[in-house]
């Protein structure tokens, strides 16, 4: 297939950029012709803030772009991994034009949640969800704490609908989760536009061998993952057992506190994809805490893939990833004792500890490789063509 791929960058580099690239590495390793078109957030400093409003509503530069690749690129699908804010949703309508079918990622809740994670004052918010206008998240300044820039995406999602851009020049919706599904569902998406397409972890990082004696946390260090959660359970849930927590963010500064005040807990900063890998190989459990909304939990398919079970929290996309005492735990949100005592299992039970890793890996085998993966992502083109024909 000749497939062209957009996707606007964050300024730090997180799970959807990681995605998107894994998922262009899929294709063309196995023989498919992908043009990536990337746009970047570093440019937003340069435009200001006026001139990125307008292009969050509709870019021209891009539909401009992006109108004469399909003119000349012959593509059989355009897939928009992320177009917010720069690329503008009217890429869209240059694929219309060109009669070429869109294929758009769901990654996140932008779209009916201008903050993008169902995540308000430390706790999970859906008050948005299903609001033809989301007026909660401007009352609150949900976006970047500015009801200015809240207003300006609540509106261009708003906007949007009421064109119909929505329902009527995607033709196919993927999100990383069942449940992520659900949540655009009761937004009110159409059903059968909306299929559910874990993440791949590709190539294959090999298995690791559990031996290193200490617990993980890998990934960013911000509010809605659950650090100080993580942190409590160490420090009032009486765990003496060595935690290593790998990653950069706005809770950098708290996470190298605790490093300094607890003996047990270590601070390793930043790492680069292969080196994360290799420390998630050899821990004893890998530990996703959100509080927040994740719409599937990379790191957690990751730990499988190493063959290191996951404790990770009762929410969102986790729970579809990890089975409850099989491959790992289900832990209450923002309970640190319930996490405490499930790290303290796993370092008590360590021969059936070993036993979740033969089945982590196994489920990583079933579930998650890029050959499996692979599959499920060319039957949703043929069907966003199929639906595309049938619209004309």
């Amino acid at each position: 297939m000749r497939i062209l791929m957009l996707h606007n960058r964050y300024k730090i580099p997180g799970g959807e950029d990681v995605s998107t690239h894994m998922q262009v590495d899929l294709l063309r390793s196995n023989g498919h012709d992908v043009e990536l078109v990337e746009e970047s957030n570093d440019r937003v400093d340069t435009l200001g803030p006026l001139r990125t409003a307008v292009r969050t509503f509709w870019s021209p530069e891009s539909h401009r772009r992006v109108s004469h690749l399909l003119a000349e690129g012959d593509f059989d699908v355009m897939h928009v991994q992320n177009f917010f804010p720069l690329l503008s949703p009217s890429v869209y309508y240059a694929a219309r034009k060109h009669r070429v079918p869109v294929l758009q990622s769901l990654r996140n809740f932008r779209l009916v949640c201008p903050e993008g994670m169902l995540f308000r004052d430390g706790k999970v918010c859906m008050d948005c969800v299903g609001r033809r206008v989301a007026w909660p998240s401007i009352e609150h300044a949900c976006y970047r704490g500015s009801r200015v820039g809240t207003s300006v995406v609540a509106a261009m999602s708003t906007g949007h609908s009421f064109a119909g851009t929505w329902a009527n020049r995607v033709s196919r919706y993927v999100t990383p989760s069942r449940f992520a599904a659900e949540v655009y569902e009761r937004a009110g998406w159409n059903p059968a536009t909306l299929e559910s397409i874990p993440n791949h972890i590709h190539p294959d990082p090999g298995v690791g061998l559990g031996t290193g004696g200490f617990a993980l946390y890998v990934g960013r260090l911000a509010p809605p993952k659950g650090l100080d959660t993580l942190i409590a359970a160490w420090t009032h849930g009486a765990l003496d057992y060595p935690l290593r927590i790998a990653g950069d963010g706005p809770l950098r500064p708290m996470v190298e506190r605790a490093a300094a005040e607890h003996s047990a807990i270590t601070y390793l900063g930043p790492l680069p994809p292969a080196a994360a890998s290799d420390v998630m190989g050899e821990a004893t459990v890998v530990v996703v805490p959100t509080v927040g909304i994740e719409t599937f939990g990379r790191v957690a398919a990751e730990s499988l893939a190493k063959g290191t079970p996951a404790i990770v929290s009762k929410l969102g996309g986790l729970p579809e990833i990890i089975d409850d005492e099989a491959t790992g735990f289900h832990t209450r949100p923002g309970d640190p004792l319930d996490l405490a005592n499930h790290v303290r299992w796993m370092i008590e039970h360590p021969s059936d500890g070993f036993a979740m890793r033969h089945r982590a890996r196994a489920a990583y085998l079933e579930r998650f490789t890029g050959e499996r993966v692979l599959e499920m992502w060319l039957s949703a083109y043929h069907s966003a063509i199929a639906s595309n024909q049938d619209s004309h």
